[in-house]
């Protein structure tokens, strides 16, 4: 070897060992969230849970967003402890209609899995029950029904028996 290199190898070869030592040092562990995070995401299918007509959308609820509804639907989790089959149902007029419609959620709640579908005899019945979380667009035209309450008479809709006055 001439003088040249190996005054090239004496100078880089200090400074190869000393990347060499920084790259082997123990990983330090990336800071975590002080709460877990809250999110799901939500689908809506007409028909069974077969169907191709679809919708979904993902939910986050730590600030609301990613849903046409995030804040009222994130409120109404928080209040049902992150349960879609705790939230009250509302006391709405649901036409006797079969237009089937699959509700189904996937994610996460206060550190938890959360897994929930069900079939709703119609879209009115759904958003009844599950208030916003499954709201991913506005309502058709005609069917405010389902935003009309009418006391006792909505009963009968949600299945159960009307109280007379």
């Amino acid at each position: 070897m001439t003088h040249h290199t190996l005054r090239a190898v004496r100078t880089a070869l200090p400074l190869a060992l000393a990347l060499l030592a920084l790259g082997s040092a123990p990983a330090q562990p990336t800071p975590r969230e002080t709460a877990p995070g809250n999110w799901l995401y939500v689908t809506v299918a007409k028909g069974d849970t077969r169907s191709r007509e679809t919708r979904g959308t993902l939910l986050l609820c730590g600030p609301p967003q990613g849903h046409r509804h995030a804040a009222r639907a994130c409120e109404e989790l928080r209040e049902a402890g992150g349960d879609i089959a705790r939230i009250p149902p509302k006391d709405v007029y649901c036409p006797m209609v079969h237009a089937p419609v699959t509700a189904s959620a996937r994610g996460q709640w206060n550190g938890r899995p959360v897994a929930y579908t069900k079939t709703f005899s119609n879209a009115c019945l759904m958003a009844a029950n599950t208030g916003a979380v499954f709201a991913l667009s506005e309502p058709a035209e005609g069917s405010r029904a389902a935003k009309e309450p009418h006391g006792p008479r909505a009963r009968a809709a949600l299945g159960r028996p009307p109280t007379r006055a």
